[in-house]
């Protein structure tokens, strides 16, 4: 099938072409076949969709490079005491945990859909997803294996909070990590994660955690710095993490690491939202040479949001992004974060993710917070 873009008021590539104006894109199959001016744009006989853009803007596909959307229960009630001045803490995963244990299959399985198409809806063509409100081999091997039906971005994180039953034993809890569970879900995952901090897993847990995957051919990732700040981010990168998720809380020495390497750091400005924790600074971040990403963290404790639009807007809002740059870091930065070279920009032989927005500019996305502004959605090729 082929599909013509046409009548593109601004079409961001996020590559050396840079902005175009009044211009097309060419989709065959799943790829992109060819972009540019509108006006040169190839004809075709009658196996050629047109779509008339009508002016407005098209952009790549959001990439949203963390989730937790393999879960049972609801904690509106512990939002609830938060926004009363109660405080987040990582334990408030084990009721989720207890729920999802004890969830059906099925269950399972259509909240996990439900997410997704919610997630297309607004313009996520690509999504990564972790395990970890299982937390014993059974549910954690369940969790990957579902996750595996919607994605292939997906990652296990056994080591998400210490469970009830070894609260006296945390490292025999790793070993459990490392060894059965690691056996069950290895063979589904593409990345293993670990939550790094207090009231979760130590440096050294942490890096056992790691290495064990690596071992196991997983790319590894981290949870680190949310709460407070630690030797996890210099760990990860030192184990060549692709990708160091929250970031709240960064030292010198951190940001120092991170411009670095290629490890990208991905914010998550839904958790501070929720969580009425500091928004991490991103300007400092940038100008220091360090790759950002974002993402929403779904999750129903400290990010129950699916919403790309969103995190674009506070982003910009609170954390000191353009409105630029906040559209690169929720696409190619999504794509950097996920060590993906098909996905987040609009280039021929790129995946045809893309999105067509309900207004003329990107800038509308942080500029028009809340209104839904996603006109029309293509993953590889296809309109969702």
């Amino acid at each position: 099938m082929r599909t013509l873009i046409t009548d593109i008021g601004e079409l961001t590539t996020h590559t050396a072409a840079g902005v175009l104006r009044d211009a097309a894109v060419l989709i065959e199959g799943d790829r992109i076949a060819w972009l540019g001016a509108a006006s040169d744009a190839p004809t075709g006989d009658g196996d050629l969709v047109v779509v008339d853009a009508a002016g407005r803007a098209v952009i790549p596909g959001f990439i949203d490079s963390h989730s937790h959307i393999v879960f049972a229960g609801d904690r509106a009630a512990e939002f609830e005491a938060r926004m009363a001045g109660g405080t987040y803490a990582a334990g408030g995963i084990r009721s989720t945990v207890a729920a999802t244990r004890a969830a059906e299959e099925h269950e399972l399985r259509r909240r996990l859909r439900g997410f997704i198409d919610e997630m297309r809806a607004q313009g996520t063509t690509t999504v990564e997803v972790k395990s970890g409100y299982g937390l014993d081999v059974a549910t954690e091997e369940r969790s990957v294996r579902l996750a595996a039906e919607v994605t292939d971005e997906v990652t296990f994180l056994g080591a998400h909070v210490v469970p009830a039953e070894y609260a006296e034993d945390p490292d025999g809890y790793v070993d459990l990590v490392i060894g059965p569970m690691l056996d069950a879900c290895a063979p589904y995952a593409r990345w293993i994660d670990v939550f790094c901090e207090t009231g979760a897993f130590t440096v050294e847990q942490s890096r056992r955690v790691l290495e064990a995957g690596i071992a196991r051919g997983l790319l590894p990732r981290i949870h680190a710095a949310q709460l407070g700040s630690g030797d996890g981010v210099r760990m990860a990168v030192a184990l060549g993490a692709a990708s160091v998720d929250h970031g709240t809380y960064l030292a010198d020495e951190d940001i120092a690491a991170l411009a670095e390497s290629d490890t990208v750091l991905t914010l998550l400005p839904g958790v501070e939202f929720s969580t009425r924790q500091p928004y991490p600074d991103a300007r400092r971040l940038i100008d220091a040479g360090v790759t950002v990403a974002l993402a929403c963290d779904t999750n129903p404790g400290s990010s129950f949001t699916s919403s790309m639009p969103f995190c674009i807007a506070v982003a910009v809002r609170e954390m000191g992004m353009t409105p630029r740059e906040a559209l690169w870091a929720a696409t190619a930065g999504g794509a950097a974060a996920l060590r993906r070279d098909d996905i987040g920009r609009v280039d021929v032989g790129m995946r045809a993710d893309l999105i067509l927005l309900a207004a003329p500019s990107h800038v509308h996305l942080s500029y028009r917070p809340g209104v839904p502004l996603i006109a029309g959605v293509w993953k590889d090729g296809v309109t969702v």
